[in-house]
């Protein structure tokens, strides 16, 4: 399967001390199969060693998933990503790159070089590179194109074999730009002191490390992220890549005729648009990540922006999810209860809100739910999966609705600045969102 799992017990075999291994053996090996191939990447990590034979260690089913997952081929982007246990689809490009840079700043192989402009080694290998020709590559393009994203889908969950991507790719899909956070966070955790990269990856990804109790690290990948690089620093990083791009063939094409301030403008809109996209806005589950049924009937469209939010405690599930698999688990539980006992043409709510720091789609931004009696059409209706007549949510999760998800949906037009936020309770004869929930976001903005 293209699943994390699998690529942690090929590391696990090639770091080995006992076949011969050691930290670096896994992202030399990654570099000769095709990792960092962009002219970026070269001037940082050096040009990639000779193709490598299979190592001992690996079966040839092993060896032939990582040559297909390494191997570089911007046409078909699609197949160098894998599925995470917090649910993310990550590109392991980044991810190795920001792991060697990582490794080689704390000793590990040959020293990094000092970039002219200066530049971070790690952002340049991981992200920035990669953000500023993307934004490059639209300039003076239609109005259709797009420098960032998309998402995609998985085949099967449970044994993903294939990853289609829903739109043209851009140089910065959604799985390049989480393999690139999740390259900086681990590249700076390595460069604070050596450890094997399956155990790294082991330990952030909640991979047997009894994450059904918790939270696995990677769920919180956009705040860690912004606290190493905001949106400031990712601004100044990506024009000074640029301008070290400018003397690297074929790039100074791309570059030329434009100035250092056209350079820096463009740097500018990168380091914004991802912000916005990919650090400041919550990651939303996409409903074939979470197994949903077909909708049935013909779904009716919303008028956005909309004036209202209606929140909801799910009460079945009782309990918070804080995995991907259990949350994913109580969609498909809601989405049957609904459609199967109630009758609905779909799980009713627009978004469900997991403890597991995801947003979950239901009936999305532009179709009518089943959430609130009567005002279906004027809002959006957004669960909290669990009980909380008694208890709250954690904080993070209050967080997550409160101060990332309505102002992100303000800022993309799906809601408006003036919008009102009411408890299920306020319209409808019910006890939700529960007595402990209601009385929270009586102090949250817009409520009424």
């Amino acid at each position: 399967p293209r699943h994390m799992d699998s690529v942690l017990d090929i590391l696990d075999a090639l770091e080995s001390p006992d076949r011969g291994g050691s930290p670096g053996t896994a992202t030399a090996l990654g570099r000769g199969l095709g990792v960092c191939s962009t002219p970026g990447c070269r001037a940082v990590l050096g040009e990639p060693p000779g193709t490598p034979e299979r190592p001992p260690a690996l079966t040839p089913g092993q060896w032939q998933l990582l040559t297909e997952l390494l191997h570089h081929d911007p046409a078909t982007p699609e197949l160098g990503v894998v599925l995470a246990p917090d649910g993310s689809t990550v590109a392991l490009g980044p991810l190795l790159a920001g792991i060697e840079a990582g490794l080689r700043s704390r000793g590990f192989g040959p020293p990094l070089p000092t970039l002219d402009p200066p530049a971070d080694p790690l952002l340049a290998v991981t992200v920035a590179e990669a953000l500023g020709t993307s934004f490059l590559l639209v300039q003076g393009v239609d109005n259709n194109a797009t420098a960032l994203g998309p998402g995609g889908c998985w085949d099967d969950m449970e044994n993903p074999q294939n990853y289609t991507l829903r739109g043209l790719p851009s140089a910065v899909s959604d799985p390049v730009a989480v393999g690139a956070m999740d390259g900086v966070i681990l590249g700076t955790r390595l460069a604070r002191g050596p450890i094997l990269t399956a155990e790294l990856l082991r330990s952030y990804y909640g991979t047997g490390n009894g994450s059904e109790a918790r939270r696995p690290p990677s769920s919180y990948r956009r705040r860690d992220f912004e606290a190493l690089a905001g949106q400031g620093r990712l601004e100044k990083e990506v024009a000074a890549v640029l301008e070290v791009l400018r003397t690297l063939s074929p790039t100074p094409e791309l570059l030329r005729d434009m100035g250092t301030q056209e350079v820096v403008a463009v740097a500018q809109r990168a380091a914004r648009e991802f912000s916005k996209r990919y650090v400041e806005c919550p990651a939303i589950v996409p409903r074939c990540l979470w197994g949903a049924r077909p909708y049935r009937g013909t779904p009716a469209p919303l008028q956005p922006p909309l004036g209202s939010v209606f929140l909801h405690h799910t009460l079945e599930p009782a309990r918070p999810c804080q995995t991907f698999s259990t949350c994913a688990r109580a969609m498909r539980d809601m989405q049957r209860f609904h459609q199967d006992t109630r009758g609905w043409d779909d799980i009713g709510y627009s978004f469900v809100v997991g403890s597991d720091g995801y947003l979950y789609e239901g009936r999305g931004w532009h179709w009518v739910g089943a959430h609130t009696k009567g005002y279906n059409t004027q809002g959006f209706g957004i669960g909290i999966i669990g009980d909380f007549t008694v208890t709250l949510p954690d904080a993070d999760t209050l967080a997550l609705v409160r101060d990332e998800l309505l102002p992100c949906a303000i800022h993309y037009g799906h809601i408006r600045p003036d919008f009102t936020l009411h408890g299920h309770r306020q319209l409808v004869r019910t006890n939700c969102p529960g007595n402990a929930l209601f009385q929270e976001i009586q102090s949250w903005p817009g409520f009424q």
